[in-house]
């Protein structure tokens, strides 16, 4: 049985896990844990202000986190940071079934925007987030570092409501 739930503080070694496993060019680990910068407080505030600023959630399936997702919500509008499927749970649907689930909190909430971006090159992202709705705003050129050098991101756009 798959859950979704609140990622909370003790989700991250997990949440990392994942993030290695899932990205060819993951966040850093400075990133991943020390962007925002992880102060105690900051950590807390941004783990622990979930439905106000933020909200990140995992998926577990098999008894195990298989996914996650990190958003910030500012507003009206909201703009997903960070979404990974651990591989050994790729193609299960479970990406999918997590955003709809994102979606809908973040329609309770009031926003009206849903924004990310994606690597160019990443066309099963770019051809789920399509299915759900989400339109091509604007490209950023050579954005993404890549074995060769850059690619670029394509920046989404999803209207939740008005």
């Amino acid at each position: 049985m798959n859950t979704i739930s609140i990622l909370s503080t003790t989700d991250l070694p997990a949440a990392w896990q994942i993030e290695q496993r899932a990205h060819a060019f993951p966040w850093s680990e400075k990133t991943f844990f020390g962007t925002f910068p992880w102060s105690e407080k900051t950590f807390l505030t941004f783990f622990g202000n979930q439905g106000e600023r933020y909200l990140n959630l995992k998926l577990t399936a098999d008894d195990r986190m298989a996914a996650f997702a990190i958003t910030q919500v500012v507003l009206d509008e909201a703009t997903l940071f960070n979404i990974a499927v651990d591989p050994d749970f790729q193609r299960r649907g479970l990406g999918r079934m997590l955003l709809e689930h994102l979606i809908d909190e973040l329609e309770k909430r009031g926003v009206v925007t849903l924004w990310l971006e994606v690597r160019a090159s990443n066309a099963a992202a770019i051809a789920l987030y399509e299915s759900l709705g989400f339109n091509e705003a604007t490209i950023r050129r050579n954005y993404y570092p890549t074995a060769q050098g850059h690619e670029d991101a394509i920046i989404m756009a999803l209207p939740i409501s008005m």
